[in-house]
């Protein structure tokens, strides 16, 4: 059985209701992250919000960075953070979050980038922007490892001494005075 190309009852079809709802939990879920509690639970809502990032990446035909973004975002860099806050804070956050007492600056930022996000959105010409994306995945590989080479292992190793610094930083508190 095949869809029809449009939803009958909402007159849009299968593609625009898949980005809306990945929008919409991306937005919800980057929500949730700067306003609960309870750290593990923005961590997790923070996962959510990689993997519907994720999926409007493959919507938008870019699955090579879709699939970068499950390995290095979701699959390295959340678990690192998790990890992290398991090993060295208490799993509850401040009584007195930072940004309650910054709300105000925040919104007049927030209100900024809105209104230069919608002058860009405006002023780009989003069939030509469409044509120069589509960069086979062969492609894309060869120039990284042999154009950009350096930038991909100072990458490498800003992970690895982040992941050597939690480390040290958890021995640290674990073993008391050192």
């Amino acid at each position: 059985m095949t869809l029809p190309g449009t939803i009958p009852f909402l007159g849009f079809g299968w593609d625009d209701l898949l980005f809306m709802t990945f929008a919409a939990v991306m937005l919800g879920s980057a929500l949730l992250v700067v306003t609960m509690r309870d750290i593990i639970r923005c961590g997790l809502a923070m996962i959510v919000c990689f993997g519907a990032l994720a999926g409007l990446y493959v919507l938008a035909g870019a699955t090579v960075v879709a699939a970068a973004q499950v390995l290095v975002y979701i699959g390295a860099i959340s678990v690192l953070i998790l990890f992290a806050i398991m090993l060295t804070q208490t799993k509850a956050g401040p009584s007195s979050l930072v940004f309650q007492t910054q709300a105000f600056p925040a919104a007049i930022a927030s209100a900024v980038l809105a209104v230069l996000f919608a002058i860009t959105i405006a002023a780009t010409d989003w069939s030509e922007a469409a044509a120069r994306v589509a960069t086979p995945a062969r492609e894309l590989a060869v120039t990284l490892f042999t154009d950009y080479i350096l930038a991909f292992e100072v990458v490498s190793v800003l992970l690895l001494a982040a992941v050597i610094g939690g480390v040290f930083l958890a021995k640290r508190e674990r073993g008391g005075n050192h």
